[in-house]
């Protein structure tokens, strides 16, 4: 039960790290500075962020009360403050995952405290980069030592980064879908299209980056000798679906970038842009769900060890 609750904990705060990161900075690149398309006039970018910040925390939490209980082999200690603190004072895992809430909770008083505006924006990227780079150094990206060490924690930061510029844009174009359908006035549909050409040449950079540093950290943590062992060992079973998703979200992606969007120029132009906002939403969410799908899988890769540490 505790792995499990491990598991999902981690899929929460690396969720919310995702969306701290990558939707602020869509707002920043993606979105008119001013006026009525800018992402500081849109209604629900402080929900969304508050609620990225709270599941951050909680996941935060349930992670340090898990592993507790997984340290110590005794359920009760996962709940007994004296044990969770001795976790958070005695280890690694626990002082960043401590830092990840008291980084959820900074969030929190930035949203109540600072306007929306590029202010606020650039205050929850720094957050969220910084939450997303802690995944590397609690994870295997910081198990190597030496110059290989220093290249695997490396790429391994630029990977998460990369993937939270992606899944933070995302996740806001899925909103902006969302509000272009639901009321197709002038606003809406010209801050949609605003954001997809925005996104369209940052997204080349991000894929390169994605293939750059998943090959360097494929390199560490399976490693030549170890290629057969991808179709019988439980991470590679897992690295190869995450492969499968990956694969499939960029052909999305082409999809989105070089026929949806084009079409929902052509559209606007002549006034019908329902069928293509359609279109445009239903692939989004698809993208969506297999971004989630991509997330839990490196949720569980995150707890099992690498090919390269089996000998």
């Amino acid at each position: 039960m505790l792995p499990l609750i491990a598991v999902a904990a981690r899929l929460a705060q690396f969720s919310a790290a995702l969306i701290l990161f990558g939707a602020p900075l869509f707002f920043i690149y993606g979105l008119p500075a001013k006026g009525a398309a800018a992402a500081a006039s849109l209604r629900w970018p402080r929900p969304l962020f508050l609620g990225a910040a709270i599941v951050l925390l909680l996941g935060a939490w349930a992670a340090l009360c898990a592993q507790t209980g997984i340290m110590t082999d005794a359920v009760g200690d996962a709940l007994k403050p004296d044990v969770v603190a001795s976790v958070v004072t005695g280890t690694q895992f626990g002082l960043i995952t401590a830092l990840r809430g008291g980084l959820a909770i900074l969030a929190g008083l930035t949203l109540w405290l600072v306007r929306p505006g590029r202010g606020l924006w650039i205050a929850l990227a720094g957050s969220g980069g910084v939450i997303l780079a802690s995944f590397a150094w609690s994870g295997h990206g910081a198990a190597d030592e030496g110059p290989g060490g220093l290249l695997h924690l490396v790429a391994d930061m630029i990977h998460l980064w990369a993937a939270g510029v992606w899944i933070g844009a995302l996740a806001v174009l899925a909103l902006l879908l969302a509000a272009a359908r639901r009321q197709p006035d002038p606003v809406a549909l010209r801050a949609l299209h605003r954001g997809l050409e925005g996104f369209s040449g940052v997204g080349t950079a991000v894929v390169a980056a994605l293939i750059a540093t998943g090959l360097v950290n494929s390199w560490f943590l399976i490693g030549p000798s170890h290629l057969l062992a991808l179709f019988s060992a439980l991470y590679g079973l897992l690295l190869i679906a995450k492969l499968i998703v990956f694969a499939g979200m960029l052909a999305l992606a082409a999809a989105n970038r070089f026929q949806l969007t084009p079409r929902l120029a052509s559209a606007l132009e002549s006034g019908g842009s329902a069928e293509a906002i359609g279109a445009l939403q239903r692939s989004v969410a698809i993208e969506c769900l297999a971004a989630l799908a991509v997330i839990a899988l490196v949720s569980m890769l995150g707890t099992i060890a690498p090919l390269s540490a089996v000998s």
